[in-house]
């Protein structure tokens, strides 16, 4: 700014050229900082054309005269002003209506707190849509007013224009934004104190710098080097168009980072269309960036919790969770190995169950009991274990590992807890020492308890399938048990409940009944003369014919083993042997007379196993029949005790072989 005043006097008083020169001077530099200036916050309005009411208004404006958004919406553009600028205000927005666009004016605003603010006016009208509406940008100039009134001497016009360029340099060093100017030839000839600290040298260092041999690097947002040719000056300058919100980084010699800034760079042309200059601005947003990152870390965080949460809820193969646990423990932490280990509460020991990352493949830990090594002390004081410096450690366990070829540098050792109870370790090494932050660390926590999580599950899954195990194992033998006690009161049928039950399971398993319903099955089959437990004695084993007030007690047993059974809810789905396995096909079997397809399948089946094994037995009023003659009755009596289709896949196939 020096020099361009020392110009300017040397040359006032000459002649008149020079004071027309020195009127261009100010014009052009009225242009190069009007772009830059307008490239700075403005207090802005928007107004409704026709009426003059304020439809919107920047935070800028609010700011600066205190009236809030909404006190705004309801007041008129000449209603900002003083008593005495009103009328004005109304002759500048006819004007405006009428010409479309105006020149920079001034006005006196009044504040909600009654103070004067001078400022200038730079407004143009537009249609949006069909709606004609003016926008104001309105610049506070109540510092430079004082500043020219206080300047002012008795050359005022020269004097003047010299003041107007130092408020402009002195706006530019005022701005929290970097601005460098570049000659034609990309030679540096201005830059204010922020471009000096972004850039890292000192003001008088930059001055004369040539872009395209700088003594700075630029680096894309990759952080790949920035080629000289993509320098911001460089681009605009083989362009000859703006840059606008272009990202790079400024490598820092003291700390080996970066400083992240958001450049927009201006060519400036002469009147004879020549560039005279670029003015570059740098607007540091490393916050931003930093933010950004963080924000790009939690999301990956999120993401990997939600991978493994899914691992856990839809598997409860232990291996496998905790395979996709590791993997993410190594991705998003950046460690070198992790292993988890499971406590055994019988043994009081760790076990390992789970590691990645180890140059051994089948590297597997020794077991650790409770309270000894860096994993045991981890679980019984349910707080991390962090060694970060292994080759300070005297450890039996550490030179294992040191032989193995590990060679690890660092260790953290957490708990996992579940409901209170420690269930085993997450271990995480490293190879190069690396101090970690409180984020990383919480992570780290956060991983440990999807650990837990993941532990305890499939604890709980395997408990519940024991316990299911022997639950099922206690209904079988108990079922089996009161078919062996109704067996010993009838001699002559010993060992029939047990036979059917098993021809009628493989029977049933040729019409495609599931496993879970071939249970039921077969539990249907050892109970199916359970009612005859409330037959008395006298008629069930009386060997002579019974009488027809006897056969009416005998048909009874069914109805007795529905009411029985029903009240078990684990037996409900095994009622339909016990109940219908003496229906014929034809309608004439009992207890309700069912017919046909109204027969439940499996007592269909049950029916035909049933006088198959009746019929090979000996009983005190038969010997038993061969397979032929017992075949060619159950195909007799196909359609009408029988399903044919049931008798049909009997007697083709060979479940119903001695």
């Amino acid at each position: 700014m020096q020099h361009i005043a020392t110009t300017v006097k040397a040359s006032a008083g000459t002649s008149s050229t020079c004071q027309t020169g020195l009127e261009q001077l100010l014009k052009n530099a009225e242009l190069r900082y009007r772009r830059l200036f307008e490239s700075t916050q403005d207090g802005i309005l928007i107004l409704d054309a026709e009426t003059g009411v304020i439809s919107d208004v920047n935070p800028y404006l609010i700011d600066m005269l205190g009236f809030s958004r909404e006190e705004f919406m309801k007041k008129k553009f000449w209603e900002l002003g003083t008593f005495e600028d009103i009328e004005a205000s109304r002759t500048y927005l006819l004007r405006l209506q009428k010409n479309g666009s105006t020149r920079c004016e001034k006005l006196t605003l009044k504040t909600k707190d009654g103070r004067l603010v001078e400022v200038e006016f730079i407004s143009n009208s537009y249609l949006v849509g069909e709606e004609k509406i003016i926008q104001c940008n309105i610049r506070d100039i109540s510092d430079r007013k004082r500043a020219e009134e206080a300047l002012r001497t008795k050359d005022e016009a020269r004097l003047s224009l010299i003041e107007n360029l130092e408020a402009h340099w002195l706006l530019i060093e005022n701005l929290p934004a970097g601005v460098v100017i570049h000659a034609s030839d990309t030679q540096i000839v201005q830059c204010n104190s922020e471009a000096s600290q972004l850039l890292g040298l000192p003001a008088d260092q930059i001055l004369g710098k040539d872009a395209r041999a700088p003594d700075w690097h630029f680096v894309r947002e990759d952080g790949t080097l920035m080629p000289v040719e993509e320098f911001p000056v460089n681009r605009v300058i083989a362009t000859g168009r703006v840059l606008k919100n272009f990202v790079m980084g400024i490598a820092s010699d003291r700390d080996g980072g970066y400083t992240w800034v958001l450049v927009n760079a201006y060519p400036e042309f002469d009147s004879g269309e020549q560039l005279r200059q670029v003015v570059v601005t740098f607007a540091d947003i490393s916050d931003i960036k930093c933010a950004e990152e963080r924000i790009r870390r939690h999301l990956e965080h999120l993401t990997a919790l939600v991978e493994i949460d899914r691992a856990i809820n839809f598997s409860f193969d232990l291996n496998l969770s905790l395979t996709t646990l590791l993997t993410h423990v190594i991705v998003q932490l950046r460690v070198d190995a992790a292993d988890v280990l499971l406590f055994n509460p019988t043994s009081r020991t760790l076990e390992y169950v789970a590691g990645r990352g180890f140059h051994s493949k089948d590297f597997k830990q020794p077991f650790q009991t409770l309270g000894e090594g860096y994993a045991g002390r981890a679980a019984q004081e349910r707080s991390i274990v962090h060694i970060p410096d292994l080759a300070q450690e005297h450890d039996s366990f550490w030179g294992g590992m040191l032989l193995a070829g590990e060679e690890f540098v660092s260790y953290h050792g957490v708990p996992l807890i579940a409901k209170g109870q420690v269930v085993g370790v997450l271990e995480v090494f490293q190879r190069v020492g690396i101090v970690h932050d409180e984020e990383w660390l919480d992570f780290l926590k956060a991983l440990a308890a999807q650990a837990a999580i993941a532990i305890d599950n499939v604890t709980l899954f395997d408990n519940l399938q024991r316990s299911n195990r022997e639950l099922a194992q206690a209904y079988d033998a108990t079922i089996e048990g009161w078919s062996r006690a109704l067996d010993l009161r009838d001699n002559e049928t010993e060992g029939h409940t047990q036979r059917v039950a098993v021809l009628t399971v493989k029977l049933a398993r040729l019409f495609g009944l599931s496993d879970a319903e071939l249970v039921q099955v077969r539990w249907g089959a050892l109970l199916h003369d359970i009612g005859k437990m409330g037959i008395p004695d006298d008629i069930l084993l009386k060997h002579d014919t019974l009488t027809e007030a006897e056969w009416a007690v005998m048909k009874k047993h069914t109805v007795y083993a529905y009411e029985m059974l029903s009240p078990i809810r684990y037996l409900r789905s095994a009622l339909d042997i016990p109940y219908a396995h003496h229906e014929k096909w034809d309608g004439t079997g009992y207890p309700l007379g069912l017919k046909g397809e109204q027969i439940p399948l499996v007592a269909r089946i049950f029916a035909v196993v049933d006088v198959w094994d009746a019929l090979r037995s000996d009983r005190h009023y038969h010997s038993s029949w061969s397979v032929e003659k017992v075949r060619e009755h159950l195909h007799s009596l196909a359609g009408t005790h029988f399903d044919p289709r049931v008798v049909k896949v009997c007697l083709d196939s060979d479940v119903l072989v001695d």
